[in-house]
């Protein structure tokens, strides 16, 4: 679980629930129709902007913004070393019978490929097809969030006009022009609230994990590669913190024994 998303939500939310009850009443906050208006104006603005399997499909996406990656560079990198001293010592034929084990699909995919005696273009071609829709359907779920995020705000200045024309309509009967005005005000700050503490955060979020996503599965590419070719595990580790940040790099690797017990 990713404590950040969490916390973040936590702490937003606390900090501005907290300043509305220092004010006066959250009732005061609470107004069906304004909720009805964004919430329903949003989700319908984005059902004819997108196809409904595409917003379905988003929050299928959505957990990435809750979850660690399966594999950090941390731990991808002396496993896929652990794994070409093994491919090395014993030959790429020797992880046949241990493909259903390897936890990451991706990696036994590749594996596999090498196993059936692909050439090492003909790999680099299937997974870096693979990769490249992987990145579409998590440019797309961003993308929906984001649109979600600037929907929002549109949709709850919206429900400020209405409740205006109404409060305007009954400006005879002043004791009715509290409800019509508590519309006009809360449907804004729903839509911004929801936009800039909800939907466009988690936007964000899942354009970070997209990219650390991708960056595992291009390790995985190279190490594969390495793999098969046969290189000393020393190049393939080598090859592998090419992908990391010097300061990276100079983290020593966690211990692969566990991990590889997993895997192999």
């Amino acid at each position: 679980m990713d404590i950040a998303t969490l916390m973040g939500i936590l702490v937003a939310g606390i900090l501005v629930f907290g300043s509305i009850l220092l004010g006066g009443s959250a009732s005061w906050f609470i107004s069906y129709p304004s909720l009805m208006i964004v919430i329903g104006g949003t989700m319908g603005a984005t059902l004819i902007n997108y196809p409904l399997s595409d917003v379905v499909s988003v929050f299928r996406v959505t957990r990435n913004a809750f979850l660690h990656p399966s594999h950090t560079p941390a731990r991808l990198i002396p496993m896929l070393v652990e794994m070409a001293k093994t491919a090395r010592k014993e030959g790429i034929l020797s992880y046949e019978k241990k493909l259903k084990t390897i936890d990451d699909p991706f990696l036994a995919q590749g594996l596999q490929l090498a196993i059936d005696g692909m050439d090492a273009k003909d790999i680099e071609d299937v997974l870096s097809t693979e990769l490249i829709y992987l990145e579409e359907r998590h440019r797309l779920g961003a993308e929906i969030f984001s649109t979600m995020g600037s929907f929002a705000p549109a949709v709850g200045m919206l429900g400020t006009i209405i409740g205006l024309v109404q409060m305007l309509m009954q400006m005879k009967d002043p004791s009715a022009i509290g409800a019509p005005m508590a519309v006009a005000l809360l449907t804004t700050f729903y839509g911004t609230l929801l936009a800039n503490l909800l939907l466009l955060p988690i936007s964000g979020k899942l354009k970070v994990r997209s990219k650390q996503e991708v960056l595992t599965k291009q390790m995985v590419i190279e190490g594969v590669l390495s793999i098969q070719a046969g290189d000393n595990y020393r190049i393939v580790e080598q090859k592998l913190k090419a992908f990391l940040s010097p300061s990276a790099r100079d983290l020593r690797s966690l211990p692969s024994g566990g991990q590889q017990q997993k895997t192999a």
